[in-house]
């Protein structure tokens, strides 16, 4: 009994949440029982290791309640992402201006990260990984931002509306070139920078960053009673299902755990074969 308490509080400190299997978990708020997360995540048919990290779990932090919540997606490893799993969100609460200017504490936290990982290179190797972020402040404002292609996508009276951006390379083929980079277009293949990666903004990637952005967008929504859900996932799932599809297929799912299941299986099902990992937040 001891070993299991012991290895649940192993998950729990590496930001699964409250553990169901390491690959799935689901929550509530501490301050409003009506607000509950949900999580899941599920390995792709390729040959390499699972790639994907999440966080997903409430915390205290000076009086107020935060919910965090991201997806990690790396590439070349996972190394990347599990460094971005255990340090993003401190170094955004480490910022002065946290608590009166959000948006610019994420900026500088994300460029203050991405200069860790490119000064350890040598122990987290070449990969990258993009990242979606979403912070919800006392149940009443949901913070996002992204570098790379996954996704975060909110459900308001049935309607979906997507709160991060995809950085395809074709959409900053301009900068990229104004950096000294060039976006191949190859018949057959995505968009890639410098001929090798698929999004024109990341996390490390040290090869490529003198083309490469970790610039976050960042968007700013007030949670109020029109607010269904919110879903955040890798492109596993985003490669074949839209954000309207995505909303449809889990509007009738109560619970959160249960819906973000569901959207990785529906996936799967669509031929998905990369790896796919998914937090739902439900306000009910």
């Amino acid at each position: 009994m001891m070993g299991r308490e012991i290895l649940n509080k192993m998950k729990e400190k590496a930001c699964f949440g409250t553990p169901v299997t390491p690959d799935a978990g689901k929550g509530k708020s501490i301050f409003s029982k009506r607000i509950t997360h949900g999580f899941h995540l599920m390995k792709g048919k390729s040959n390499h290791a699972m790639e994907d990290c999440l966080v997903s779990e409430f915390k205290i932090v000076e009086s107020n309640e935060l919910g965090l919540f991201a997806i990690f997606d790396g590439h070349m490893g996972h190394d990347v992402a599990k460094y971005l799993q255990g340090h993003l969100f401190d170094n955004i609460l480490k910022q002065s201006d946290f608590w009166t200017n959000t948006e610019n504490a994420l900026r500088n936290a994300y460029q203050t990260t991405d200069k860790e990982i490119l000064e350890q290179s040598l122990q987290l190797g070449k990969g990258g990984s993009t990242a979606v972020t979403a912070i919800l402040i006392n149940g009443q404002k949901l913070v996002v931002a992204n570098v790379g292609d996954s996704r975060a996508v909110i459900c308001k009276k049935g309607v979906a509306k997507q709160l991060s951006v995809d950085h395809e390379p074709s959409k900053e083929k301009k900068l990229i070139e104004s950096k000294g980079g060039f976006v191949s277009n190859i018949p057959g293949d995505v968009p890639r920078v410098d001929g090798q990666l698929a999004v024109a903004r990341a996390f490390g990637d040290k090869s490529l960053k003198r083309h490469l952005s970790s610039e976050p967008d960042i968007s700013v929504e007030i949670i109020e009673d029109d607010v269904e859900f919110v879903i955040l996932a890798s492109d596993g799932l985003w490669k074949v299902m839209t954000n309207e599809e995505a909303v449809e297929s889990i509007r009738g799912i109560k619970d959160s755990h249960s819906a973000a299941k569901h959207l990785t299986e529906e996936a799967v099902s669509r031929k998905s074969k990369d790896d796919i990992s998914c937090i739902v937040v439900r306000f009910h």
